[in-house]
Parts: C-alpha cells; structure tokens; sequence
C-alpha cells in the first residue's frame, strides 16, 4: 500500500524524506513535494544530522531508535528511511 508519499512493506513503512539542517525547531513534516520534510537542530557533520533524523523519526512515531534505519542518501539531504511497526497511517497521522 502506498499514499504517495509513505510506502508500506512487510513489517513497517517506507518514507522519502527531505533533511533540514540547522533548523530552529524540530519538526516533522509537511509534504515537500515527492518527500516529507524532517528539520533537525544538528549540522550534517560526522553523522550527527543522521543520528539526530533516527531520533526525531523514532520519537515522532512511537518506536524504538533501533527500529528505525536511513536506507538511502546517507550524505544526502534527501534520504529513504524505513520503520519497523508502522503503518502508512501512523506516518501520515504525524505529518504536521
């Protein structure tokens, strides 16, 4: 199943996301374009943007950091993410 924006896959979801460094808030969304925006505090310095996009990620939806991993675009603002006990809906849900 898929919104558009948010894939399902066997056991989670997958989501585009588009990176947002050293945002003044954090924040989760809205749609920017094909992607999610996700704004984040750190700098795309020595994986802490990357870190700090798992945080928010596992935070925001109520999972465990473990369950949650950038599968795409590791030095890219533009990143795949996947989420391990999600829905399509819970992603959608939280996109403010």
């Amino acid at each position: 199943m898929s919104d558009g924006i948010a894939t399902a896959i066997p056991g989670g979801v997958r989501i585009p996301i588009l990176v947002q460094p050293r945002a003044s808030r954090l924040r989760f969304g809205p749609v920017h374009g094909d992607r999610i925006k996700v704004a984040i505090f750190s700098p795309p310095v020595a994986g802490a943007a990357n870190q700090a996009v798992v945080d928010l990620l596992a935070k925001t939806l109520g999972v465990a950091r473990s369950q949650v991993r950038i599968t795409a675009g590791h030095t890219s603002r533009r990143k795949t993410v996947e989420v391990e006990g999600v829905g399509v809906e819970a992603v959608l849900e939280s996109v403010r």
